[in-house]
């Protein structure tokens, strides 16, 4: 064991993070909600952390991949539905869950002990709490993010349905919540599998359906934001929040962030003057 943890220590990952700290064996009464598509590579892992859930649902939206099959052999009920969009897929997860209470994580994200720990300590009759921020930690490049965007990245993930609800925003979803949230202790882990050259053609789409978003609501902007927006987000987490202890890994994962704010300005430029009919009303 001792030589176990030594080399978790120099090399951890998820599989030896489950070895020494074995999931709990009694349940919670909360569900587990995931939405998938071809996540074979990352599913089980997943899944191993929240198997303090009493409910395990996965929503998936057409894997051509083991996924399914995976997530059926761990004890999760698999539910077919074809892509909605980042909001309404997850809204519509949230409606199969069984307990109101539900945990919501992405396929690449796991919940380490710790953060489980602190989830079956909660007081689960506290009226007063309608949900829960997590801290989440980026990993990036092969390395976990400690400083910058990359930690903590506080994500509202544990919530009762009865008073929250995901937003229907087709991307960068968040909970729309009516009620007291708390910060919970323990790191939500977000282990992404990707290439860079994968990572940036998701950014890509991503600041396509942000500026069309933008757009959608009557949002404008000058050219100038295109060059203010980046600078003040380096200078905000490269400098303010010291994302420059974070490295390479850091400076490069800041520097994406600067690129694709630059990106959904430019490509709301774009539309705007391809469109110059549409009423003007200028972002913040």
């Amino acid at each position: 064991m001792h030589a176990l943890r030594l080399r978790m220590q120099k090399q951890p990952t998820v599989a030896l993070l489950i070895a020494i700290n074995r999931l709990p064996v009694n349940t919670i009464n909360i569900s587990a909600v995931i939405i998938t598509l071809n996540e074979a590579k990352n599913i089980r892992q997943c899944l191993e952390s929240v198997g303090f859930c009493a409910d395990i649902v996965v929503v998936d939206s057409g894997s051509e991949d083991d996924t399914c099959r995976l997530a059926q052999d761990l004890g999760a009920r698999v539910i077919h539905q074809p892509w909605l969009g980042y909001g309404p897929q997850k809204s519509f997860a949230v409606e199969q869950a069984k307990y109101d209470w539900v945990l919501c994580i992405d396929a690449d994200e796991v919940v380490s002990p710790e953060l489980q720990d602190s989830i079956a300590h909660l007081s689960w009759s506290d009226d007063q709490v309608a949900g829960y921020m997590l801290p989440r930690r980026n990993h990036f490049l092969g390395r976990p993010l400690h400083y910058g965007e990359g930690y903590p990245d506080l994500s509202l993930r544990l919530f009762n349905r009865q008073h929250g609800q995901w937003s229907q925003d087709r991307v960068h979803e968040g909970v729309e919540l009516n009620g007291e949230t708390r910060r919970l202790s323990g790191d939500l882990l977000h282990f992404s599998q990707e290439t860079l050259s994968q990572y940036l053609t998701k950014q890509n789409h991503y600041t396509n359906l942000q500026a069309e978003a933008l757009f959608a609501r009557g949002k404008r902007c000058h050219a100038s934001r295109c060059f203010t927006a980046p600078l003040i987000r380096f200078i905000k987490f490269y400098i303010i929040r010291r994302g420059f202890l974070d490295g390479a890994p850091g400076f490069i994962h800041i520097v994406i962030g600067c690129i694709n704010t630059f990106s959904k300005y430019a490509k709301l430029l774009e539309l705007q003057r391809n469109h110059p009919a549409t009423p003007p009303k200028l972002t913040n």
